[in-house]
């Protein structure tokens, strides 16, 4: 099973989003955030999140790419309670069970995004306010594509 990491190649993100995802942190899209947007909260910041930021799950800041990678069950379990945690508690979801069946869909959205990517391929979001709502595409970047300095490392550095 796999998932996607945010993953950072300099600081921009950390000038360009009110506030950046953590290196490291699963992320998905979060494409939700903006369901009720119109051009007049495309401004700044807001501006850059909206257009191309993926969603760190554990800081809900926001990030420019992301790196596929392995991801467990137990993991996923946790960070699927994690969002629903923040439906509840940021969106007002009426209960902890029905913000985990969202949650898990989301989820369920990323990893369909990223299962038949290599490892280390990373993923831009591009997003387009439209007349039918938010409108998501994505791009890859494959590991043989990008240069050596530019791949996720993940696991143990030390080993």
């Amino acid at each position: 099973m796999k998932l996607a990491r945010a993953i950072h190649f300099d600081e921009s993100d950390t000038q360009v989003f009110h506030q950046p995802a953590r290196t490291g942190e699963w992320a998905i899209s979060g494409g939700f955030e903006f369901s009720n947007w119109g051009e007049s909260d495309l401004t700044g910041k807001a501006r850059q999140a909206f257009a191309n930021g993926w969603l760190g799950i554990e800081t809900f800041g926001r990030v420019t790419f992301v790196a596929v990678t392995r991801i467990e069950p137990a993991e996923l379990d946790q960070i699927a309670d994690n969002l629903a945690r923040h439906f509840v508690e940021i969106y007002g979801a009426p209960t902890h069970e029905q913000a985990l069946a969202v949650a898990q869909d989301e989820l369920s959205h990323m990893r369909d995004l990223c299962e038949d990517q290599d490892a280390n391929t990373l993923i831009a979001v591009q997003r387009e306010l439209t007349e039918a709502g938010v409108k998501e595409s994505f791009r890859t970047i494959k590991p043989a594509d990008a240069e050596l300095e530019l791949l996720a490392v993940h696991g143990d550095i030390d080993a």
